[in-house]
């Protein structure tokens, strides 16, 4: 199933047609959580893969065999992938499941499941430069153009995956709500790993001693996930993402918006983030001035 250039539209959000059909889609609204299930949820480029990469290495007590035996999409396969329905139910418990969905789309897919949710997220000027990057090397995405098109596209919300304001106002409005949701960012993992680790271990029930916090901590650092063929997307076939247009593992700092946004591209941004968020108490890191 290649469908590169095809574009699934579902409940007003597009989709790329390479991942995604209706039926997949439909099928996870309706899926049967268990209450073992370890859910991973994000918008894109928000550090999926590095949750991902953590949960197993937590599951696992610092042990890095899975994470560099098994590519990171059969270990923690997307909910609405065409590919998943198969995959999941071969998963052992507890399992752990990735989407890139909206609160809105599972909330009665997970309303009555104890399964344990990870909300992930990541300052917006820094994801929308990832995304923006991405874009140049993914062939199942629609063409960037320049960052100022692309800007404009993602701060009207239509982009592939819907509005990113949308998604984190809708999974964050549900902290406190939702007993077994639990918020970590992308600046809290960039600036203290092991504490991410250990505060993901705690909300998961498994436990680590030092030596298994240190391992973890040593197998999802940068280099390490950057170096994995597990993780990296090396694996996957040039006609899907073409790897001489960059590096899925690209730089993984925060701040890094600050190459890219011009003072006008800031300025607007900051005006759309202000009247777009509003009533929405999540604060942001946005990196490092000196890291220009």
């Amino acid at each position: 199933m290649s469908r590169l250039d095809a574009t699934e539209t579902f409940d007003g959000i597009t989709f790329p047609g390479h991942l995604h059909t209706q039926e997949s889609l439909q099928l996870a609204l309706r899926f049967p959580f268990q209450d073992t299930d370890i859910v991973i949820v994000s918008y894109p480029k928000s550090g999926t893969t590095w949750m991902q990469q953590m949960v197993t290495l937590i599951s696992n007590k610092g042990d890095p065999h899975v994470s560099q035996t098994v590519p990171n999409w059969a270990r923690a396969p997307w909910l609405e992938h065409h590919y998943s329905a198969a995959l999941v139910d071969t998963l052992s418990r507890p399992r752990v499941i990735t989407t890139h969905l909206p609160h809105h789309m599972l909330a009665r897919a997970l309303r009555g499941s104890k399964a344990r949710v990870i909300y992930v997220s990541r300052n917006p000027k820094d994801v929308v430069v990832s995304f923006y990057h991405f874009h140049k090397m993914a062939n199942f995405l629609p063409e960037a153009g320049s960052f100022q098109d692309f800007l404009n596209t993602f701060l009207e919300g239509t982009v592939h995956f819907g509005s990113w304001f949308d998604h984190i106002k809708g999974w964050t409005s549900q902290l406190g709500a939702m007993t077994n949701l639990l918020h970590v960012t992308y600046e809290e993992m960039s600036m203290d790993c092991q504490g991410s680790i250990v505060k993901v271990s705690s909300f998961l029930q498994c436990p680590l001693v030092e030596d298994e916090v240190n391992s973890c901590a040593r197998h999802c650092s940068f280099s390490s996930m950057r170096d994995n063929s597990m993780i990296n997307c090396t694996l996957i076939p040039h006609e899907i993402l073409d790897h001489s247009k960059g590096s899925f593992m690209r730089r993984g700092k925060v701040g890094d918006w600050r190459n890219m946004f011009t003072e006008e591209q800031n300025e607007h941004f900051e005006r759309v983030l202000m009247g777009k968020m509003q009533g929405c108490s999540v604060e942001f890191v946005w990196g490092d001035a000196a890291q220009r």
